[in-house]
């Protein structure tokens, strides 16, 4: 099992001035909890695509190639990439780029985006949501099938014998499929042979089990020659040194995300009572001590299957320090449980 972490950047409040953040400050951090992820032994770093004040870690891929320059064997991905909004040949470059500073440490997230920000920032329309992701995503794969590219679609100009530099050291970059639970993404990821990382941020992850079945079942009868067949996944997560303290400490930024996201997109703040039902075993906030943390990890693995977990930490205006704290205790406390019972992920696996 592979355990790591992933932000959309966030405004650390200052636990003795009260000041927040400026965007370029929480840039910094970002590289800061990167390397304190490397230092602690987690295996996978991902920065996802977000567009708004509090969320504004917009350009994954430059921040992950300073990252690259101060690491030493952490993976590091995007958690996802909008790909709707994106250029393709732009993103593999980036990442192709990112690869080639890391020694082959990068992943690219694909994903539709459950944040639409960056649709009126780019000028594209919501109406083609699905064919935007659906034909820029063929396209991305044939570019990562090898030069000259030759691929032709609705949502932007042809390509004809294109080249496209640079290109990975191992010959392909690793394209994963990032869903929020959509079973069309599932069987889609299955039929691609992509591995898939789902997003759990709400209810009870165990009852994903369906979709990691469905997943795996269109990958056995759909997809190609040597799918690669894995199962990731990304929970909101604090660790403690002590379950209850982490659990207090945590609420507050949690119900700061929750309340300004649901301004925007219409839904009621959570209650505290809501909060420890999803803090406790089998609900979707792994928030706890590290015994605990571990513990619910293996218990949805006996689920799902999955071969990677990675926390979302960095909520509302959570201080750096307890962000930095957190990231060590799932590398150093949290991991060496879950090996323990589980054993270490190997990097790759084919079906």
């Amino acid at each position: 099992m592979q355990l790591g972490v992933y932000s959309f950047g966030s405004i650390a409040r200052n636990p003795v001035t009260g000041r927040i953040a400026t965007s370029a400050e929480s840039t910094r951090n970002l590289l800061e909890a990167i390397k304190v992820a490397d230092e602690s032994g987690l295996e996978y770093f991902g920065i996802g695509e977000h567009h708004t004040k509090e969320m504004p870690a917009s350009a994954a891929a430059t921040i992950l190639a300073g990252a690259a320059t101060i690491t030493k064997r952490i993976r590091l991905a995007s958690a996802v990439t909008v790909l709707s909004t994106e250029d393709p040949v732009r993103v593999y470059q980036q990442f192709s780029t990112l690869d080639a500073l890391s020694n082959g440490r990068a992943e690219v997230t694909a994903g539709r985006g459950s944040s639409i920000e960056s649709f009126p920032l780019f000028g594209y329309d919501l109406r083609d949501y699905d064919r935007l992701y659906a034909e820029k995503l063929d396209l991305l794969l044939a570019i990562d099938r090898g030069n000259p590219v030759t691929w032709s679609g609705t949502v932007r100009p042809a390509l004809e014998d294109a080249i496209v530099v640079p290109r990975p050291a191992a010959g392909h970059l690793p394209i994963w499929l990032g869903t929020g639970g959509n079973p069309q993404s599932s069987a889609r990821a299955g039929r691609l042979g992509l591995p898939i990382a789902y997003g759990i941020i709400g209810g009870i992850p165990a009852r994903f089990a369906p979709l990691t079945e469905l997943y795996r079942r269109s990958a056995t009868t759909s997809g190609p020659g040597g799918a690669d067949v894995r199962v990731s996944v990304g929970s909101p997560g604090f660790v403690g040194v002590e379950g209850r303290a982490a659990r207090d400490l945590w609420w507050p930024e949690w119900l700061d995300t929750m309340s300004t996201l649901g301004e925007t997109r219409g839904f009621a703040a959570p209650s505290r009572a809501s909060y420890d039902r999803d803090t406790a075993p089998g609900g979707a906030l792994f928030v706890g001590g590290p015994q605990e943390i571990a513990d619910r990890i293996i218990e949805l693995h006996r689920h799902l299957g999955h071969m990677r977990h990675f926390l979302q930490m960095d909520f509302g205006t959570l201080p750096q320090r307890d962000l930095l704290k957190s990231i060590e205790l799932l590398g150093t406390k949290v991991k060496p449980l879950v090996e323990a019972e589980l054993g270490a992920e190997p990097e790759t696996v084919a079906a």
